[in-house]
């Protein structure tokens, strides 16, 4: 089979999906994972045919910008036509090839490629890394961790759809008609997928966020799709002589968030680690995070599954990777929102017992990271739950499942 997996946004929402596409290419498969231009080393390097998308992950406000509702909502419609555009230019190179027997979408690029699913008629399958159906069970990740009962939380997971649906109605609009397909507004098209009960596979462990009782047939929780890591990975020799060198050092990365407060947020990190009497390894990312010093170490990108295992709790800001990989390790964590499905995930490390709680960047200061580090690791209660959570996981086999579920499509 040709399988087309297409993805949008930052690190995290691309390198789960290198594992799923190895995973699938080591079944006899040819895949396709198709994303932005920057991460084509990345797709390369775990073997898998790369296809450009428009769009710069980079081009990020830091937390403290203030964005307003329109603007942003401009911004978000802007992005998606041209995403649209490159996603019906990614399917003409594929077809120029031989053509695609079936595509995986992601949260993002679902609603256009939904589209090029019915003009190329192939079969479809969603692989989400969050949840997206609305549910009583809880708020749309995008609003928060607060409940607002079982009611509320339904009522508000259809809303946010329908803004969904605003975001997309021009992209929709320009891909079917540039497919010479039936005139459908985005919500039309999405509601059709609905009642045919179009699967969707989310890649999230059931033992962190279980399948709501309420959603309907053709959704299922098959676990992480993990980044894919090559035989002889190894962390470098400098990551390897620290961790030697003393007690299991902590974590402490932002990820893709807090673009240019590099130098503020390293001065705290130290002055944190220092009042806890913790070591330290500080991940740059996005936000060009550095320090030196006794019992600190500033790396640039590392395996998470490689270092996370040998660490006694991590810092981060709670996306859906990293939140990931620091269960999986079975480490304690002090999760650090910043926006989006952040504080989501981050509400459901404290549920699960592996984090002390949410430290929200705005809130963030010395006192409240040393004290939250203190806690998390000098009560051994934290990292018993995370290693509870982590032989859960080790139980889920998300990408095979996803490969029995996109062979079954096909034969369908």
């Amino acid at each position: 089979m040709k399988i087309l997996i297409t993805t949008a946004g930052s690190y995290g929402d691309v390198a789960p999906y290198t594992g799923l596409g190895a995973c699938l290419r080591a079944a006899g498969h040819d895949v396709t994972l198709a994303a932005h231009d920057t991460f084509a080393p990345l797709v390369r390097g775990s073997g898998l045919r790369f296809r450009a998308l428009p769009g710069d992950p980079g081009r990020r406000r830091g937390p403290a910008a203030a964005v307003g509702r329109k603007e942003l909502m401009r911004t978000a419609t802007a992005f998606v036509r041209e995403l649209g555009a490159g996603l019906v230019d990614v399917a003409e190179e594929e077809a120029a090839e031989g053509g695609v027997d079936a595509l995986v979408l992601s949260a993002t690029t679902a609603p256009l490629g939904w589209q090029l699913a019915e003009a190329m008629d192939v079969p479809a399958l969603g692989a989400y890394l969050q949840p997206a159906h609305p549910t009583r069970a809880f708020a749309p990740v995008v609003s928060g961790a607060r409940s607002l009962g079982g009611w509320g939380n339904r009522t508000a997971g259809r809303f946010s759809l329908r803004m969904v649906d605003r975001v997309y109605a021009d992209a929709v609009r320009d891909l079917r008609s540039r497919l010479d397909l039936p005139a459908a507004t985005s919500a039309a098209v999405r509601a059709r997928r609905e009642r045919a009960h179009w699967p969707v596979l989310y890649g999230f462990s059931a033992a962190v966020v279980a399948r709501p009782a309420d959603w309907r047939p053709g959704l299922d929780v098959v676990g992480n799709w993990w980044p894919h890591q090559a035989p002889d990975a190894r962390l470098p020799s400098a990551v390897e002589e620290f961790l030697a060198d003393g007690p299991p050092p902590v974590f402490i990365g932002f990820g893709s968030m807090a673009a240019g407060e590099g130098e503020r947020l390293g001065e705290l990190a130290v002055a944190a680690l220092r009042r806890a009497g913790l070591r330290g390894v500080l991940q740059s990312g996005r936000a060009g995070l550095w320090a030196t010093g006794d019992g600190v170490l500033t790396i640039g990108e590392v395996p998470h599954a490689l270092l996370f295992p040998r660490l006694a709790a991590v810092v981060h800001h709670a996306g859906a990777g990293t939140t990931a990989a620091a269960l999986r390790a079975g480490v304690p964590a002090v999760p650090v929102p910043v926006t989006a499905d952040q504080p989501f995930w981050a509400a459901r490390l404290t549920a699960v017992g592996a984090a002390p709680g949410p430290v929200p960047f705005r809130r963030l200061t010395v006192d409240s990271l040393a004290d939250a580090l203190t806690r998390a690791v000098r009560d051994p209660a934290y990292a018993s739950a995370a290693q509870a959570v982590a032989r859960a996981m080790a139980t889920e086999d998300a990408a095979g499942q996803t490969l029995k579920a996109v062979e079954g499509l096909a034969r369908g």
